[in-house]
């Protein structure tokens, strides 16, 4: 038996419901939920947000990016075989948005590679505007800290952030957007007319 599946005997045995690591087909569907962070590498990663997992975590990062709050932050923390972090403002690990800390959301959902969290500092619940990407899986954040999402294109971009805490010559958000490919796709529709 996997561990997955352990875990999810156990929860069940506890009356516990499981949130399962593929999302809901209308989180999947809605456009509000894919973040596009096109980067200074040339790369471009597509995260599908989990307000099913973190609904208070997904719609602070959907407020600050219509903000236009994560343009030109850069990834200052990264940690090859561990994870990129990005989101603060001063570029230094110790900033946020000026909107209030919040509440952890901690889940059994496992951080595996691609996996996005929201960063905070020792204290449960002083998440803010930070997040970081998983380069591989650590069960040591299971349930300590808070997965908010997931990324469905682009980890080779993720894989080409720059490393080093800071880096010498960081990686940065060019620009981050909610649902922008979803959008472009919706106005390119063509009609078939038959012959």
């Amino acid at each position: 038996m996997g561990p997955l599946l352990a875990v999810g005997l156990a929860s069940a045995a506890f009356g516990q419901a499981v949130p399962s690591i593929a999302p809901p087909p209308a989180v999947a569907a809605n456009p509000a939920n894919k973040l596009t962070l096109s980067l200074s590498n040339g790369g471009t990663v597509v995260i599908l947000l989990r307000p099913d997992l973190a609904p208070n975590h997904v719609a602070r990062i959907q407020s600050l990016v219509r903000r236009g709050f994560y343009n030109g932050l850069i990834f200052h923390r990264v940690v090859p075989d561990f994870m990129a972090q990005g989101g603060d403002p001063t570029g230094t690990g110790e900033g946020g948005s000026d909107l209030p800390d919040l509440k952890a959301e901690f889940t059994s959902v496992p951080f595996l590679r691609g996996t996005v969290g929201a960063a905070r500092t020792e204290a449960p619940d002083t998440a803010n505007s930070q997040f970081f990407i998983m380069f591989v899986p650590n069960a040591n954040l299971d349930g300590n800290y808070t997965v908010l999402g997931r990324v469905i294109s682009g980890m080779d971009a993720v894989d080409k952030i720059a490393p080093g805490e800071p880096p010498a010559e960081p990686t940065k958000i060019v620009t981050a957007k909610l649902g922008a490919k979803a959008r472009v796709h919706a106005r390119c529709r063509l009609r078939f007319r038959p012959s």
